[in-house]
């Protein structure tokens, strides 16, 4: 293990820790008043636990937010299958709202610490994991050299890293490779990460694919899936999913035009922060469209435009409701949504052309014919005014989706191979404590 940190790390460290008993509470004051903070969970941000650690070898995951937790739902049920405790950490309000609802039965949420010396160590003192994996890229600090310190093998999967990301890391070579020199290996999502990482300075790097290809379907309250295909009836239904400001717009200028010659149509908007609901009902109203709001408790009744569900942890709700599918973020500069879980329940997707965060997902979409590519207004009401006069074109897109989904699977096992022999090393040492 490296020893020598570079100066720009040692710096951090002494300032991160100087500055924390001003600074943090600071920090966190701010962030519960704009609602990105858990108001009853702020200690956990300090690394002081609200459960008690479970006996025996304990596996820890991290993720930055929502779609990294998703990523690992099927891992994170094998590893407890295999008889292992499983503690999972986040940054985010609306990953701990998830994790209630899609982690395994048993498997302990906590949030993750601020990335500050003390903080850390509490965690660490804590909860003493014997496997660290690291979900994708968010890799503060402090918690990688103090898990590194006490000697935690440290894994990173299911790792993907922008090419804006890769520039920025490039600029500060010494600093992201004392960083990534720490973990024991390195499983990235495709070749063109596994290069990158490979560059930065991680050890042992594979590529064997990326985790949100083999998640099952998202869930669905049956009760509400009745309720709402009750209240929809025979109407045509497109969904946009995850849209970020300035989407809505489109989609909903799009909609207008499309009633011309779809009178009955519904449009479904499940926008990235459900906080923003009220600002896009505005937006339709302007447009002269009635609206209804999923979290005051209506229903997409025949009087409805456009449906606004302002929600957390429905879109499997959404895409059982929609054939076609918009995926938000990607007309924005944002990166694209995962369309993965849209299309694994028979949805034809469109999108946009900012889609970095997926590229190579969408590339092998677009060239099976599994997605449509939009670029503006006109492009995407083309697009789904052909799917809604002619059905059979919107089923082919979708079969090829999926078609092309399932050939890119594989690597939960993938990864469960590779770490194989830590969990082999986890059961001899619970052998000889035992």
């Amino acid at each position: 293990m490296p020893d020598r940190l570079p100066l720009a790390l040692r710096l951090y460290q002494l300032a991160s820790s100087a500055v924390t008993p001003v600074a943090a509470p600071r920090l966190l004051a701010r962030r519960l008043d704009r609602g990105k903070e858990h108001p009853e969970r702020l200690a956990e941000r300090r690394g002081e636990a609200s459960e008690p650690r479970p006996a025996g070898p304990l596996i820890w995951l991290h993720g930055a937010s929502v779609g990294e937790m998703l990523a690992a739902v099927p891992l994170i049920e094998r590893i407890r299958n295999l008889g292992f405790a499983a503690l999972v950490t986040s940054g985010t309000v609306t990953s701990a709202a998830l994790a209630e609802h899609r982690l395994p039965p048993g498997t302990l949420h906590q949030f993750v610490p601020l990335d500050a010396p003390r903080y850390v160590k509490r965690f660490l003192n804590h909860w003493k994991p014997d496997l660290a994996l690291f979900i994708e890229s968010d890799l503060w600090p402090n918690l990688i050299l103090a898990t590194a310190q006490r000697r935690i093998p440290m894994i990173l999967i299911n790792g993907r890293l922008s090419d804006r990301s890769f520039r920025r890391w490039r600029k500060v070579p010494s600093v992201i490779g004392a960083l990534l020199s720490r973990f024991d290996m390195c499983l990235t999502q495709s070749a063109a990460d596994a290069e990158h990482y490979g560059e930065l300075g991680a050890p042992r790097v594979s590529s064997i694919g990326n985790l949100k290809l083999d998640a099952p379907p998202p869930p669905v309250d049956e009760a509400d899936l009745r309720k709402l295909k009750v209240a929809i009836g025979v109407r045509q239904v497109i969904a946009a999913a995850s849209t970020h400001p300035g989407e809505e717009t489109t989609i909903i200028a799009a909609h207008r035009r499309l009633r011309a010659k779809n009178p009955s149509l519904l449009t479904i908007i499940a926008p990235r922060h459900p906080e923003r609901g009220e600002s896009i009902t505005e937006i339709a109203k302007v447009a002269d469209l009635t609206v209804g709001l999923r979290s005051r408790g209506e229903l997409p009744n025949k009087d409805i435009d456009v449906y606004v569900a302002d929600t957390l942890g429905e879109l499997g709700l959404i895409y059982r409701l929609a054939p076609i599918v918009f995926m938000g973020g990607s007309l924005a500069s944002h990166g694209g949504q995962n369309p993965i879980e849209a299309i694994r329940l028979d949805a034809a997707v469109v999108h946009g052309p900012n889609v970095w965060n997926f590229a190579e997902i969408y590339s092998t979409l677009d060239a099976a014919k599994g997605a449509k590519l939009v670029t503006d207004e006109e492009s995407l009401l083309l697009e789904l005014s052909g799917w809604l006069h002619n059905p059979g074109s919107r089923l082919e897109v979708a079969d090829a989706g999926g078609q092309a989904i399932r050939q890119l699977g594989g690597a939960l096992e993938r990864t469960l191979a590779a770490l194989d022999p830590y969990f082999m090393q986890l059961r001899l040492e619970q052998q000889r404590a035992s």
